[in-house]
C-alpha cells in the first residue's frame, strides 16, 4: 500500500511533465520556444513538438495574412487642400524571432499598433508630394503601391511584410465641403455663362448672314420683277399702239372699259353723275376723245 502511494502520485506527476512537454504546431501558426524569456527554438512546421517543461514556454503566432484597418487621419497635399484619408492594408509575419524582439510580449495588438503609425506616416509622406487632384483622380494605383513600398520598407524591422496598402477613403474635411462646393457650382455656372455668350454670338452671325442674305435676295427679286414688269409694259404699250393703227374705235372701246374697270375697282367706290354726262354715253365719249386715244 505505501507503494502505491508513491507510484501513483509519480506516474501522475511524470505524466503531468510529460504532456506538458508536448505541444502542438497549428498549420496555420508558427511557434516559439521561449526559456526564460530568451528564443531557444523556432518551430514553423506543423505537428507535435517537445520543450522541456517547467523551464520553456511556448507561444505561437499566426502565419497567415492579417488585415488592418488605419485610423483616419488628415493629410495636405501639395495645393495645401486638406484631405481625410482611411486606408487598409494586408501584412504577414516573415521573422517571428525578429517579431518575438521587436513587440515582446504585446504580440499582434503591438504589432498592429506600430504598423498603423508606419503606414500613416508613409501616407502622409507620399499624399503629400502630390496636389490634391492626383490623390481624388480615379487611377491611384501608383501613389498606393508607393506607399505600400514605403511602409514595407519601415515594417522589416518588425519581422513582418507589408504585401499590400489601399486607399479606402479620400475626402475633404466637413467643414471644406460646403465652400468645396460652392466654388465647384461657381465655376459651373462660369461655364454655363462662357457656353451661353458663345452659343448667342454665334447665334447673332447667323441671323445676320440669313439678313443679308434676304436683303440679297428681295433687291434681285425685285430688280427682276421691275425689269419684267418695264418689259411687259413696253409690250403692252406696242399692242396698244399696233391695236390703234389698225382699229381706233375698237382702241376707244378698249379704253372706255378700262376707264371703267379703274374707276370702279374698288368695292366701295361711289359715282355721282348726272344721267346725260358723258360717263354713260358710248357715242358722246367716243366722239370727245376723238383722237385722245393717241393722246392718252
Amino acid at each position: 500500500m505505501q507503494k502505491a502511494a508513491i507510484i501513483i502520485p509519480a506516474i501522475v506527476v511524470a505524466a503531468v511533465i510529460g504532456m506538458s512537454s508536448v505541444f502542438v504546431v497549428d498549420e496555420r501558426e508558427k511557434a516559439l520556444i521561449l526559456q526564460f524569456g530568451q528564443v531557444k527554438q523556432v518551430k514553423s512546421d506543423p505537428g507535435l513538438g517537445f520543450k522541456l517543461p517547467l523551464i520553456q514556454d511556448v507561444v505561437t503566432y499566426d502565419d497567415r495574412i492579417l488585415s488592418l484597418s488605419t485610423r483616419p487621419l488628415e493629410v495636405t497635399p501639395l495645393d495645401d487642400r486638406r484631405l481625410v484619408v482611411d486606408a487598409f492594408a494586408r501584412w504577414r509575419l516573415v521573422d517571428v524571432v525578429q517579431f518575438r524582439e521587436a513587440v515582446g510580449q504585446g504580440g499582434e495588438t503591438v504589432a498592429k499598433s506600430r504598423l498603423d503609425s508606419i503606414i500613416n506616416a508613409a501616407i502622409r509622406e507620399v499624399l503629400g508630394s502630390v496636389p490634391s487632384t492626383t490623390v481624388l483622380s480615379d487611377d491611384r494605383t501608383p501613389l498606393m503601391n508607393q506607399i505600400r513600398d514605403l511602409a514595407r520598407r519601415e515594417a522589416a524591422s518588425l519581422g513582418v511584410d507589408v504585401i499590400d496598402v489601399r486607399l479606402t477613403r479620400t475626402d475633404l474635411p466637413e467643414q471644406n465641403l460646403e465652400a468645396t462646393y460652392a466654388r465647384m457650382r461657381a465655376e459651373r455656372e462660369r461655364e454655363a455663362a462662357d457656353e451661353i455668350a458663345r452659343g448667342n454670338e454665334a447665334a447673332q452671325r447667323v441671323r445676320a448672314t440669313a439678313d443679308r442674305t434676304r436683303t440679297e435676295l428681295t433687291s434681285e427679286a425685285q430688280k427682276q420683277a421691275e425689269i419684267v414688269r418695264g418689259q411687259a409694259e413696253a409690250e403692252a404699250n406696242g399692242i396698244y399702239a399696233q391695236s390703234y393703227g389698225q382699229d381706233p374705235t375698237f382702241f376707244a372701246f378698249t379704253r372706255q372699259l378700262d376707264f371703267y374697270r379703274k374707276s370702279l375697282a374698288s368695292d366701295t367706290s361711289s359715282l355721282v353723275t348726272q344721267p346725260d354726262s358723258l360717263y354713260f354715253d358710248y357715242d358722246r365719249f367716243l366722239q370727245s376723245i376723238g383722237d385722245a386715244p393717241a393722246a392718252r
